[in-house]
């Protein structure tokens, strides 16, 4: 089958893809086989191609790359009994090992053994076709369309980490990070409950689109601005309830408790690839709760029914759609970060 193949650091190809395993293509009692019909562009996939690593996870090998997505179920197993040929789905893109103890205990995303797509040496899904569980094969409603379920998953990130935040009506919010995740991150929290969420970045592009999703944002160009003293003003300096970064940047890192009032909490959710400071001093005199975010769990349903109901509209998210015969293109541009783009999309044949 043709598919987006990360040849090694900096190479991509679109060509036949023979080596596959048999095991990620042969359809289980229990699977689902899907045509793929988009697949949405992610930063670990734009960083596995221009760094060939992401932590611990190294490309030693050919890899499709993608994990994001969305298609139309094709096939199903003989025991299958909540999906059909002809239903239109998003794939949750990590398949846990049942008997973990992490799985039983209903942390199934950090089973260190956990197989997750396009994470190397697991396959994505930039290719025609793939084979799920049906247990993390998930129905769209009607008025979703296969753009939307493809953000399924990056939305899965914010509505987690909203979550693990405990956000309670009528609190004020700080997303560091107006990319794809920050902005999802964004949109949970106000779905969650917030009154008010400042979204913070260098870009005044991504600031303008952040603006525009809702008149309870409040961009913040920290170029130009104070953060804490446009907060602070807000709050009668009391400071925000929750500080979410979604940077990934150890500069941002640093300063997360500036701006948090006492008591409040922290949730880290940009990945880092190598260790990172905080100030535990002004954490203890807040007595600020600090949560780590890893990928999600639980959350595929509520982000569906979210989407369906127009509690959350990720359209606007969604700036540029290629192709999948131009997938190389897609992600070169996608790798030159493009200010006035959040989420690129690539279109397969069907």
């Amino acid at each position: 089958m043709e598919a987006l193949v990360l040849e090694k650091k900096g190479e991509l190809s679109l060509r036949d893809f023979p080596e596959i395993d048999r095991a990620e293509t042969a359809l289980g009692p229990r699977d689902v086989r899907i045509r793929l019909h988009t697949v949405g562009i992610c930063g670990s996939d734009v960083h596995y191609y221009s760094h060939g690593r992401i932590g611990p996870f190294v490309v030693n090998a050919p890899m499709i790359l993608g994990h994001e997505a969305s298609g139309t179920v094709i096939e199903v197993g003989a025991d299958v009994e909540r999906l059909m040929e002809g239903d239109r789905v998003c794939m949750e893109p990590g398949i846990p090992d049942p008997n973990s103890k992490a799985t039983q205990l209903g942390m199934y995303n950090i089973d260190p053994t956990v197989r997750f797509w396009a994470t190397p040496p697991v396959h994505g899904i930039l290719r025609p076709t793939c084979v799920h569980p049906e247990a993390f094969t998930f129905k769209l409603p009607d008025n979703v369309s296969f753009a939307e379920a493809a953000m399924v998953e990056p939305l899965a990130v914010g509505v987690h980490a909203a979550t693990k935040a405990r956000v309670r009506p009528g609190d004020n919010a700080i997303v560091m990070g107006a990319g794809p995740i920050g902005l999802v991150t964004a949109l949970s929290a106000l779905a969650a409950g917030c009154a008010r969420v400042y979204v913070t970045d260098l870009a005044a592009k991504k600031l303008e689109i952040a603006g525009s999703l809702s008149p309870a944002i409040t961009p913040v160009d920290v170029t130009a601005q104070d953060l804490c003293d446009v907060v602070k003003r807000d709050t009668d300096g009391w400071g925000a309830d929750i500080v979410f970064e979604a940077t990934g940047s150890p500069q941002a890192a640093r300063t997360v408790f500036e701006a948090l009032c006492p008591g409040g909490c922290v949730v880290l959710i940009g990945g880092q690839p190598d260790p990172i400071e905080y100030d535990a001093g002004a954490a203890m005199v807040r007595e600020a709760r600090v949560e780590n975010i890893f990928r999600y769990a639980h959350v595929f349903p509520r982000c569906l029914s979210m989407l369906s109901s127009g509690a959350i509209n990720v359209k606007p998210l969604i700036t540029r759609t290629f192709d999948f015969s131009d997938s190389v293109q897609a992600f070169e541009i996608a790798a030159s970060a493009p200010p006035a783009d959040v989420k690129m999309q690539i279109e397969l044949p069907q």
